[in-house]
């Protein structure tokens, strides 16, 4: 105990709770826990990234692909801000984090070399949770509890240990645990079910629907048969959010696809003819693609009361485990399957993948990146991950990419911040080396940094036992899709300047493969997922391809509310248009 530290201390609390690995950037602040991790030989190992904002992407898709808790670690100043657009992507989309900040300011507070109040800094992000360390004796409670709170609130905290602090002998154990509440890691999260009386009233008003929608939220992961048997039960259509499209089996007939701007005609149509709405663990920010207010009742689950009705008015309300909560719904919902509403959901599908299928082979120059992810939905791995970035990219996975049940994909959701993909599939495959990942990037978010961190992937990929992470490379040389732009961009100031992305994988030793001929992508495709190494497949696509969203189901009459028209002539024109709907649908 005499040649301990509290860093020790720290490396000692990760272990308890399972962290494999944490993510950050060495720094004079955070130099004592790096060296105390070094000193482990690799349990939990330190995975330096080339930037601190990779290196919070990493930590956020470490607990998005293996449903863990992600940890980084930073100094003050420039890195701590840094860290922020990582945090805030698991803080949108409710994913547990903890950032461990090293700070080293000596003299006076108040204008110190790279001198940041991390309180405020953080304040926002880890609202949940920001403390200081500031006795040795405090520090394994300390970290317990914001591995506990960032577990149960699914969300960024934040632990700021000052350099001094972590350098410190470690005391007596008797003399840190008097006074410190013990705290037993990984203590399992309580089961959440609703009230009987309220299921009682959701399974009324599911029953007594005729055109039934379901949308499913990455909240619905483990309830996928649950899902489906009450879509069975009765005669519903299924569509998902962004978040939600691994869930379900995508070749389901009665699947949709996903809602919203980068969706489906299929997902449009079923939110526009439904009468009754079931939401499943989904807080999709696409709120005017789901149903005009009035047209439909709507039941909505998720585990967080929070963000029940935040988005959407709901009828009945159902806090609980979607899973546990759907299987207590089937034991109370009639059986009452509607054969010509189904039939009606599989036509809609029918039409819009034949629709998708078209977009993807009409002719381009020099191809067509619809056509490029349309090849890989033929050989995605039957395991594995995907990680998607933003941009152009984001439409063409939604709606051509149809993922085998299995394969884990993930995104920056909510915050949709471009960047994310690389240090996401870095992580995947960190913690499942043996399996094959697949990075799907534009050439904005290449540039940002996905060059920098191929290095990352260069230095770790010789010790996995399956080597195949293939980076697609989108390279259209504009910003079409950034931001959600409907147009590429025309301004000659404003293209991208070309990079030979398949030949600087190649100087780092990876393998590079650059197809600009559309008969030559699915022999790419081949060769990047045979290779005996982490591959960059460069394709040359052409950015004049349309982005197309859907049209939102009663589109016109959603402008006539938003000028604000409450007259009786605006409502009579959605009941006409609700009743011809409803005609047609049926």
């Amino acid at each position: 105990m005499a040649d301990r530290t509290v860093a020790d201390l720290v490396v000692d609390r990760l272990l308890a709770w399972r962290v494999p690995r944490a993510f950050g950037y060495p720094g004079e602040a955070i130099a004592p826990i790096v060296a105390a991790l070094d000193r482990t030989g690799g349990e939990p190992a330190f995975i330096p990234a080339r930037h601190l904002e990779a290196a919070s992407f990493m930590a956020t898709g470490h607990a998005k692909f293996t449903g863990g808790i992600g940890v980084c670690l930073a100094t003050q100043g420039p890195s701590a801000v840094q860290l922020l657009n990582g945090l805030y992507d698991a803080k949108l989309d409710s994913k547990p984090v903890v950032a461990i900040v090293g700070e080293d300011v000596s003299g006076p507070l108040g204008g110190a070399h790279q001198e940041i109040g991390l309180s405020r800094l953080f304040a926002d992000v880890c609202n949940q949770f920001v403390r200081y360390g500031r006795s040795p004796g405090q520090v394994p409670a300390l970290l317990d509890q914001a591995f506990r709170t960032a577990a149960a609130t699914r969300s960024p905290v934040c632990v700021v240990l000052p350099r001094q602090l972590q350098e410190a002998a470690v005391p007596a154990m008797e003399t840190y645990a008097g006074g410190v509440i013990a705290a037993t890691p990984g203590e399992p999260l309580a089961r959440v079910l609703p009230h009987d009386v309220d299921l009682a009233a959701a399974a009324q008003l599911l029953g007594a629907g005729q055109r039934l929608a379901i949308l499913v939220g990455q909240g619905g992961r483990g309830a996928e048969d649950e899902i489906i048997a009450l879509a069975d039960r009765l005669g519903a259509g299924v569509a998902c959010s962004l978040l939600g499209k691994p869930v379900l089996d995508e070749r389901l007939p009665y699947h949709a696809g996903v809602v919203g701007e980068v969706g489906t005609r299929a997902a449009a149509e079923l939110m526009g003819g439904c009468d009754t709405l079931l939401l499943v663990g989904t807080n999709d920010p696409w709120v005017d693609y789901l149903p005009m207010p009035g047209q439909v009742r709507t039941v909505q689950i998720d585990i967080d009361g929070r963000r029940i009705g935040s988005r959407y008015p709901v009828d009945v309300p159902l806090v609980g485990d979607a899973a546990e909560t759907l299987r207590a719904l089937l034991d109370r919902v009639p059986d009452r399957p509607n054969p010509r509403w189904r039939a009606t959901v599989e036509n809609s599908v029918d039409r819009s993948r034949a629709e998708v299928t078209d977009r993807a082979a009409s002719p381009a120059e020099p191809v067509n990146p619809q056509l490029v992810l349309q090849e890989l939905s033929t050989r995605v791995p039957r395991t594995g991950a995907i990680a998607v970035d933003v941009g152009s990219v984001l439409y063409w996975y939604a709606r051509h990419l149809e993922l085998p049940p299995g394969v884990n994909a993930q995104l920056c959701g909510t915050l949709g911040s471009m960047g994310c993909a690389l240090p996401y599939a870095v992580a995947a495959k960190l913690a499942a080396p043996d399996q094959p990942v697949i990075a799907l990037v534009g050439d904005g978010a290449m540039q940002l940094n996905g060059l920098a961190e191929l290095i990352t992937v260069a230095h770790h990929w010789s010790r996995w036992e399956d080597p195949r992470l293939v980076v697609l490379v989108l390279n259209n040389r504009d910003h079409s899709g950034v931001g959600g732009g409907r147009q590429p961009v025309t301004d000659a100031s404003q293209r991208r300047p070309d990079v030979p992305y398949a030949g600087w994988a190649r100087l780092l030793g990876l393998h590079g493969v650059r197809v600009d001929r559309p008969e030559l992508v699915g022999a790419a495709w081949d060769e990047a997922l045979a290779a005996d190494r982490p591959s960059v497949l460069e394709a040359v696509v052409d950015p004049a391809v349309p982005l197309s969203p859907p049209e939102p189901a009663f589109a016109d009459l959603r402008s006539v509310f938003a000028e604000g028209d409450p007259s009786q002539r605006v409502r009579e024109r959605l009941e006409r248009r609700l009743s011809l709907a409803a005609e047609e649908l049926i």
